[in-house]
């Protein structure tokens, strides 16, 4: 899968203009957040928290349009809790997202 960083930047600039600290400012919250539910992905230990990280990690990147790490949240949702081949994949989407 390829990972599109420019696609968060136009989301983010089609919500809030060309506003680039507001940009900047939303654009470490938005990697914080998913950073934080892929981290409760791997200390989820049940299929239910598993399964609610994964769900909120799709919400997340569904309000920015992300549709590369929309699937890869439903990949998430749909394995065993901590499948490390996941979990490395969700963490190679969000560097990806962070490094443009």
């Amino acid at each position: 899968m390829s990972y599109d960083p420019g696609a968060l930047h136009a989301a983010l600039a089609a919500a809030v203009g060309e506003d680039s600290a507001l940009i900047a400012d939303l654009r470490v919250a938005f990697l914080e957040s998913a950073a934080r539910q892929i981290d409760l992905l791997g200390r989820a230990r049940c299929d239910a928290n598993w399964e609610l990280a994964a769900w909120r990690l799709k919400g997340l990147a569904a309000s920015f349009g992300l549709t590369t790490l929309m699937a890869l949240a439903d990949e998430a949702a749909a394995a065993a809790p901590g499948d490390p081949r996941v979990l490395r994949r969700l963490q190679a989407a969000l560097a990806g997202l962070d490094h443009s």
